[in-house]
């Protein structure tokens, strides 16, 4: 076995993933009463095993990778914000979407900066997951306050439920909005105030 490369390895684990998921798909569609050898459902299964694989892909990634990349800038010490970042992700209760927008603020200590960019990757592998707004929210906030060691960091997460529009009360439109602070943005009212409210702000 350990002379099988990893790339190979990998490759067969995706492969027998693939095969399961596909099984599963089937035997839904067996229990709904369907015919899963019809042929608009004929290829059902292998589009929902990819699908899947590609959407839940960020449960083997750690986000903080995108955080390794850090630049110091001498005497910067002002908030950083990033503003509506879109992601789509996987509710874990009924495996239906929700998605929205994400807004970061960190506080940089030492100068300590990174890429733009880089907020976003680490939004998008943490949605790429089955997930719940409330911990997202604070995944996104944890991953940016271990890599960065910010003095404060504000996360924000908007998002629309289709498990409350599809099924249950159907609200429509409805959103939903989380807030996460670690570091001076617990404690210090003034400044979490201020930095909320530019989160809030509409461009």
């Amino acid at each position: 076995m350990d002379d099988i490369p990893a790339e190979m390895r990998d490759a067969n684990r995706k492969a027998q993933q693939r095969q399961t998921i596909m099984k599963a798909v089937n035997d839904i569609l067996v229990a709904l009463g369907e015919d899963p050898s019809r042929e608009g459902l004929r290829d059902t299964p292998l589009r929902v095993a990819k699908m899947y694989q590609e959407v839940f892909s960020g449960r083997e990634e750690d986000p903080r990778t995108h955080l390794q990349t850090v630049f110091a800038e001498e005497g910067h010490g002002d908030v950083v914000i990033v503003k509506d970042i879109p992601f789509h992700t996987m509710c874990e209760h009924h495996l239906l979407p929700f998605f929205g927008k994400a807004h970061i603020a960190y506080l940089p200590d030492g100068g300590r900066l990174t890429g733009l960019s880089k907020l976003a990757r680490v939004v998008d592998t943490l949605a790429r997951r089955p997930q719940l707004q409330e911990r997202l929210t604070g995944q996104i906030a944890d991953a940016i306050n271990d890599a960065l060691a910010p003095r404060g960091v504000m996360v924000l997460v908007e998002a629309e439920h289709m498990c409350m529009a599809m099924r249950g009360i159907k609200a429509h439109g409805s959103r939903t909005v989380t807030l996460v602070t670690r570091g001076i943005y617990d404690n210090d009212r003034d400044q979490r105030a201020e930095i909320l409210g530019l989160l809030e702000r509409q461009s």
